[in-house]
C-alpha cells in the first residue's frame, strides 16, 4: 500500500501530540505525501495543530473517529505508539468505527490487525488493512555483499533512540532529490514505511536475519541510484536496542551521519546511562563499522543536531560548539535544511 497524495487522511494520535508516543503520527504529518484531513487526539481537540507541533499542517484536531469522518478520509492512520502495542480497548472501538465507515486503515503496531475476526467481517471492497510490521518473507544471513556496491550508502546513527535519524535521512533525501542527486531513502521503521510505501520493519525481523533483510533492501536499489540514505534506528547507546548493528553490517556504509538532541547527557529512558562525549562516540561507531579492518573504514562524516527545544539563537550556539567540540560540519536539518550536510556527504 502507497498513501499517496490522491488519498484523504485521518491520523489516529490520542494522547500523541503532547506525549512521547505519537513520534509516527507526527512524522507522517511532515513527511507524508498523502493529504491530512484532520487529527484524533481527545486531549488537544480544537487547538491548533501548527501551534502545537510547529509543523505546517492546517488540519483540524478533533476529539474521536466519529469526528472526523465529515472531513472525508479515506484512510486512517493509527499513528502512536502504545505500550505493549496494544490499543486501550476505546481506541479499538474507534478503528472498528472507522473500518466500518468505510476507511482503509495503517497500523504501525507490533500488533496485528488485519487478521482480526471483526475487522474482517466489516471490510468491503476496495478497502484494505495494512499491517507495516510483518517480517519479510524471504530472509537470509548477513553476507556483507552491500561493500560491492558503487552507490554512496549512508545510514544515520544516534547518541540514544528517537533524536532524529528519520528526520534527518527524509530531510537530506529531499535536499537530494532537489539538486537532482539520483537518491533513495529506504525506511526501516513504521513511519518511514508508512511514508515511503516499503521498506523493512527491522524490529519485526528476528535478530539472526536483520543484517541480511538491511543487506537485501540495500542490494535492490543499490545499482539504480548513486546515493542510498538508510533510516537508523536505535543506538550502540542504548542498553536495550539492538538494531543499529545489523544496519551498519547489512548497509556496508560509505559514511555515516551521527543525530544528537542538542545538551542531552544520558539516555532519556535509561538516565543511568550516560552519553559519552560526542568525539568518543563518533570514535565508537566508527570503531565498530570498521571491525577492526573485517570491513571499510566508515567515517561519522557530519553531525544533525536537534534543536527542536531550543530557541533560534541557542540552537545556533549549540550548532557552533559541536562543531568546535567535533571538527565536522554540524546543522539542524529540520531548522536550517540539509543541503550542508548533503554537500559533505557528494564529497562538494
Amino acid at each position: 500500500m502507497v498513501l499517496t497524495t490522491n488519498q484523504r487522511v485521518a491520523v489516529l494520535l490520542h494522547e500523541g501530540i503532547r506525549g512521547d508516543g505519537g513520534k509516527t503520527g507526527l512524522t507522517f504529518l511532515r513527511y507524508g505525501r498523502a493529504t491530512v484531513v484532520a487529527v484524533i487526539d481527545q486531549e488537544s481537540a480544537g487547538e491548533s495543530l501548527s501551534e502545537l507541533t510547529g509543523i505546517d499542517c492546517d488540519a483540524p484536531i478533533v476529539d474521536s473517529v466519529a469526528a472526523a469522518l465529515p472531513y472525508q478520509p479515506d484512510v486512517l492512520v493509527i499513528g502512536m505508539a502504545v505500550s505493549g502495542g496494544v490499543l486501550p480497548d476505546s481506541w479499538w472501538q474507534e478503528v472498528k468505527q472507522g473500518v466500518a465507515a468505510g476507511l482503509s486503515v495503517v497500523n504501525g503496531l507490533h500488533t496485528l490487525i488485519g487478521s482480526d475476526p471483526e475487522l474482517q467481517q466489516l471490510l468491503r471492497k476496495g478497502q484494505t488493512i495494512w499491517d507495516i510490521r510483518q517480517e519479510p518473507q524471504v530472509l537470509r544471513i548477513g553476507s556483507g555483499e552491500a561493500r560491492s556496491l558503487p552507490c554512496r550508502r549512508i545510514l544515520t546513527v544516534g547518541t540514544d533512540m528517537s533524536v532524529g535519524k528519520m528526520s534527518a535521512s527524509l530531510e537530506l533525501h529531499q535536499a537530494a532529490q532537489r539538486q537532482g542527486v539520483r537518491s533513495k531513502f529506504l525506511a526501516t521503521g513504521q513511519a518511514g514505511i508508512m511514508i515511503a510505501g516499503e521498506g523493512i520493519p527491522l524490529d519485526a525481523v528476528r535478530v539472526d536475519f536483520a543484517a541480511g533483510a538491511v543487506e537485501q533492501m540495500v542490494m535492490d536499489s543499490g545499482h539504480n541510484y548513486d546515493l542510498l540514505i538508510v533510516e537508523g534506528q536505535g543506538s550502540l547507546l542504548h542498553p536495550g536496542s539492538t538494531a543499529t548493528l545489523p544496519l551498519i553490517r547489512g548497509t556496508q556504509p560509505t559514511g555515516l551521519i551521527l543525530v544528537h538532541r542538542a545538551g542531552q547527557t544520558h539516555n532519556h529512558r535509561c538516565t543511568q546511562v550516560p552519553i559519552p562525549p560526542l568525539p568518543e562516540v563518533i570514535r565508537l561507531y566508527e570503531t565498530v563499522a570498521h571491525a577492526g579492518g573485517a570491513f571499510a573504514p566508515t567515517p561519522v562524516v557530519a553531525i544533525a543536531l536537534n534543536t527542536g527545544h531550543l530557541d533560534p539563537a541557542s540552537a545556533a550556539e549549540a550548532i557552533e560548539q559541536v562543531q568546535v567540540e567535533t571538527g565536522l560540519p554540524c546543522t539542524d536539518v529540520v531548522r536550517f535544511g540539509a543541503d550542508l550536510l548533503l554537500g559533505v556527504v557528494m564529497g562538494s
